[in-house]
C-alpha cells in the first residue's frame, strides 16, 4: 500500500465532549468487547487511563448508539455515511482531566500513545453493497494533545462502527474508571457484565491466560485475584460475584450488590411507573387501539432517545393543533400516530444525527 495513501484520511464527522451531565453508566457492544479487549479470549493489559479514554468515548457517541433491529434504516444510513471509502474517519476530542483527574500530562500523553499504537493494522469491513472497505490505524489516530486542557484524535470507521452499532451489548458503570484503580478488576467487571445469570466455570489456566495473570492453583488465584476484585466490585459496582473452587475449576457465579441495586430498583421502578402511566395516557386519550400501541409502546419503552423525540413530537403536535383552534383529540388512533410520526421526523432532522443521517428517524407505527 503506497504511504500517501495510507496517510489519506477522510473526516466525516465531529464529536465533541460538551462536559454535559456524567453518565451513570454506558453501553458497550459485545462485538467491541470481543474483539478490542478480549480478542481470542484472552483479556488485554489496558491501561487505567487508556480505559478512562475508551470509557469517554462511549459516554460521548451514547446518543447515537443503536440495535440494528431497532433502527434498521439507521444502520444502512451510517455504511452510507461511513463505509463508502477507504480511510474514513471521525474526528473527537475529550477533556484532559478527565483521563489523568490529577492533572498529569504524561498519564494523558500515554494513555492516547498506547491506544493509538495498540491493534494498529489495516482492517477491512464490508459495507451492505458487499464492497470491501479498508482503514488503517489502531482505536485512535493521530492524537493532538492541547495545553488548553483537550486532546483531539480520529477515530476509524472500523472501531467507531462497533462501538455505535451494538446488536448485543452490556452495561458497565461510568465511574468504574475512576473509583476502581485496578485496571485488571475493571476489565474483570466488563468481562462479568457478560455472563448468564446462572454463572461459569473457568479452568485456570484458562483463568490465567484470559485476565494475563499466573496463578499455580485455583486457591491462589481465589485468594489472590478474584477475592480483592470482588471487594472492588462489592464496593463500586451493580454488579459483583460469589467464586469457588473444586480442583483446578473455578466457579463464578456475578449477583447484584445490595447497595447500588436498591438504589438502581428504586429509579427503574419510578421510571417504569411513569412510562406506564404516560402510555395509558396517550392510549386512552386518542383511542389507540391494542395493535396500534405495538411499535409505539416498544420504542416509547425501550429506547430513551426515542422516547424524548416521542415527547418533543408530542409537543409541537400540540402547539400546532392550539395554533389551528382545534382540540388535539380530534386525531384517533391511527390518525394520532401519524401526526406524532411527522413530528417526529422533524424533530429527529433537527438534532445532530438527524444532519448526518436524516433519514435515520424512528419509526413508531
Amino acid at each position: 500500500m503506497a504511504e500517501n495513501e495510507k496517510n489519506l484520511r477522510l473526516i466525516k464527522k465531529i464529536f465533541e465532549d460538551k462536559n454535559e451531565r456524567i453518565p451513570d453508566r454506558i453501553r458497550l457492544g459485545n462485538g467491541f468487547v470481543d474483539d478490542f479487549i478480549f480478542e481470542d479470549h484472552e483479556a488485554t493489559d489496558i491501561p487505567i487511563n487508556a480505559l478512562r479514554v475508551i470509557f469517554n468515548i462511549v459516554s460521548i457517541i451514547s446518543s447515537e448508539q443503536f440495535r440494528p433491529e431497532d433502527r434498521p434504516k439507521q444502520l444502512s444510513l451510517f455504511d452510507e455515511e461511513f463505509e463508502t471509502e477507504n480511510n474514513i474517519f471521525a474526528s473527537m476530542k475529550i477533556r484532559n482531566n478527565k483521563i489523568s483527574p490529577s492533572g498529569s500530562s504524561k498519564q494523558v500523553i500515554d494513555a492516547y500513545e498506547f491506544l493509538a499504537k495498540f491493534k494498529m493494522s489495516w482492517y477491512k469491513s464490508v459495507n451492505s453493497k458487499g464492497k470491501e472497505i479498508k482503514t488503517f490505524g489502531g482505536l485512535i489516530s493521530t492524537p493532538s494533545y492541547d495545553h488548553r486542557g483537550y486532546t483531539s484524535f480520529l477515530i476509524s470507521s472500523y472501531w467507531l462502527k462497533k462501538l455505535m452499532v451494538i446488536p448485543e451489548y452490556n452495561y458497565v458503570l461510568y465511574n468504574l474508571v475512576y473509583n476502581i484503580r485496578n485496571n485488571k478488576h475493571i476489565i474483570f467487571a466488563i468481562w462479568l457484565s457478560k455472563l448468564p445469570e446462572k454463572g461459569t466455570i473457568v479452568k485456570l489456566a484458562s483463568l490465567n491466560r484470559k485476565f494475563g495473570v499466573n496463578y499455580k492453583t485455583a486457591n491462589d488465584v481465589c485468594f489472590k485475584f478474584l477475592k480483592p476484585a470482588r471487594l472492588s466490585l462489592d464496593q463500586h459496582n451493580n454488579l459483583s460475584f460469589h467464586y469457588r473452587y473444586k480442583g483446578d475449576s473455578i466457579f463464578i457465579i456475578p449477583y447484584q450488590t445490595n447497595m447500588i441495586r436498591d438504589i438502581d430498583l428504586s429509579l427503574n421502578n419510578r421510571e417504569q411507573l411513569e412510562m406506564t402511566r404516560r402510555l395509558r395516557y396517550f392510549r386512552k386519550r386518542y383511542d389507540l387501539q391494542e395493535q396500534e400501541m405495538v411499535q409505539f409502546s416498544y420504542q416509547y419503552r425501550n429506547i430513551p432517545q426515542t422516547r424524548e423525540l416521542i415527547e418533543k413530537a408530542f409537543s409541537e403536535f400540540i402547539r400546532s393543533t392550539r395554533l389551528k383552534e382545534f382540540k388535539s383529540t380530534a386525531y384517533k388512533g391511527k390518525a394520532f400516530l401519524n401526526e406524532i410520526q411527522e413530528n417526529l421526523v422533524v424533530v429527529y432532522r433537527n438534532t445532530k444525527m438527524g444532519t448526518l443521517l436524516p433519514n435515520g428517524y424512528p419509526v413508531i407505527i
